[in-house]
């Protein structure tokens, strides 16, 4: 197949792109800095918000448009006008541009479980309402209605994935408030202590980079019959103390779980560490998976470092 991808050198945009190419895909990747992608993959460089860099992009021959690139959380929260333009004009134009050169192509799109808002029930399944508190969640939450509003038009065909914590990213800073999950995993590999900005009993909802790029890849040729009417699912996850994850990944890495120590900032925490018991049956008949078990997520986490 001949697959595009916005953001295609960023952290799940280079697994996607990894998996697409070991299995004999056409890759074309759009980014800001084109040094991240892989070799092998057709590279064009600009923004997201340049007409002419998605002219440029649209022009390769595709069967189908992965859409990942994004203003992240604290970023939108830093700058909302920058958030507006790159999360939902930018992509709107994407979505237009897209159906003028292929109507009816399979579109998957990365949204969020920070669509849900912070104020959650005691369990999140498909019934429970979107919340966005915010501004990339609002974003987030306002662009599913168009991806819905496109393909109950026929203009395009679909498929928006929320995304859990995805693990584990590069260190470094990424403008995502979420990042502390993955640097207790860089701390951990290295037998580095490491403060903890949560509670150890603070849950996460999490998925390995490995997994939430085969979700992305089973999108591409899923038969859309089999999704809700919002053309929308939230990843199956697992959902993880911060403890256990510590303990987990110090027993892989062989070292103590007593390096992690706790400084809880109560915001942090209410907004990416108290995540209720989740049900994810849409997802699941539409074929998507979490990693399986703790042990598994941490595995293939810790191979993505």
């Amino acid at each position: 197949m001949r697959i595009i991808i916005t953001g295609a050198g960023g952290f799940v945009g280079r697994e996607i792109c990894s998996q697409l190419l070991r299995r004999g895909d056409q890759v074309t990747g759009l980014d800001i800095n084109t040094d991240g992608m892989l070799p092998g993959v057709i590279k064009v460089e600009g923004a997201l918000s340049d007409a002419a860099a998605r002219a440029d992009f649209l022009d390769a021959d595709f069967d189908a448009l992965i859409h990942l690139a994004t203003v992240p959380g604290g970023a939108a929260e830093a700058d909302p006008s920058a958030s507006r333009r790159v999360n939902v004009d930018a992509m709107y134009d994407l979505l237009l541009e897209a159906e003028g050169r292929k109507p009816g192509v399979r579109v998957v799109y990365a949204s969020s479980i920070a669509v849900l808002g912070d104020t959650l029930p005691a369990k999140v399944d498909d019934q429970t309402p979107l919340s966005p508190k915010m501004i990339y969640a609002g974003h987030k939450a306002m662009m599913e209605d168009v991806v819905a509003m496109m393909s109950n038009r026929s203009a395009i065909d679909g498929v928006t994935v929320r995304l859990p914590g995805i693990l584990a990213r590069p260190k470094g800073p990424s403008g995502m408030k979420s990042a502390f999950m993955s640097d207790l995993f860089h701390a951990l590999k290295k037998g580095e202590a490491f403060e903890c900005p949560v509670s150890p009993d603070g849950t996460i909802w999490a998925q390995s980079v490995k997994k939430c790029a085969e979700n992305f890849i089973h999108a591409i040729a899923l038969d859309s019959v089999l999704l809700p009417p919002t053309r929308a699912v939230t990843l199956p996850a697992i959902r993880i103390s911060m403890e256990h994850l510590a303990a987990e990944i110090g027993e892989q890495c062989s070292f103590p779980p007593s390096l992690v120590s706790y400084n809880p900032d109560l915001a942090l925490e209410a907004a990416f560490a108290r995540q209720p018991l989740l049900e994810t049956p849409a997802a699941e008949r539409a074929g998507f998976a979490h990693d399986g078990n703790p042990a598994t997520l941490v595995g293939n986490a810790l191979s993505a470092i």
